[in-house]
């Protein structure tokens, strides 16, 4: 099999939900019964007076600090293991500057993505079998898109429609959007899947 499948990290491999939500409801940001979501999260906490900027603060602690306590999505295991078994080469590339705006302790976020990615087994080979070398962080969208490009990518999978929008992002590459809360996609040509699963099924031809 000849796939060369790119994979964004934030919200796609990690999920940010529950603590997003505890750390809100714990800064009094939203109400204790909102949709544990991070669309439904942010988009509460945005209607705030300073709402942007209270969403930002947000991120530096769970990006940074509080990252320890996000969570790997379900089904993520499994579909890199269907990689392995298939010798398909398997890439994470993800838009993460190194430093939060308001982040008073200047964690270095890369860095404690690395951390939770050690601590979850990422670069075991009897865990998931990464190397670091197959692991992108860059500064912008489009250098996010433009790796995706340099390493030859035959399929990108990301949880951020707008990935997929940009005008530079190659049309040679199949689109699939990792859409858990079913949100409503204006990309035509863009295959939406609300489960890990869906996407290994759909790539793998497993039942």
């Amino acid at each position: 099999m000849n796939y060369i499948i790119g994979v964004d990290f934030d919200n796609t491999i990690i999920s940010y939900d529950d603590i997003l939500h505890k750390v809100a409801v714990e800064r009094s940001l939203i109400s204790p019964s909102l949709l544990k979501s991070k669309k439904h999260i942010r988009d509460d906490i945005r209607r705030l007076p300073d709402g942007e900027i209270e969403w930002q603060k947000l991120q530096a602690v769970v990006y940074g600090p509080r990252i320890k306590e996000a969570t790997l999505i379900d089904g993520v295991q499994a579909f890199i293991n269907s990689c392995r078994r298939a010798g398909v080469k398997i890439y994470i590339i993800s838009h993460k500057t190194e430093f939060a705006n308001y982040d008073r302790m200047k964690i270095n976020l890369r860095s404690a993505a690395l951390q939770w990615m050690f601590k979850n087994r990422f670069f075991e080979k009897d865990g998931l079998g990464f190397s670091q070398e197959d692991v992108y962080f860059e500064t912008t969208r489009l250098g996010k898109i433009k790796r995706v490009t340099e390493l030859n990518c035959t399929h990108f999978i990301d949880d951020l429609e707008e990935t997929f929008l940009e005008r530079s992002f190659p049309g040679s590459v199949e689109k699939i959007l990792f859409a858990p809360h079913d949100q409503t996609i204006q990309e035509s040509r863009m295959k939406s899947f609300p489960s890990w699963l869906g996407i290994q099924r759909y790539l793998f031809n497993e039942h």
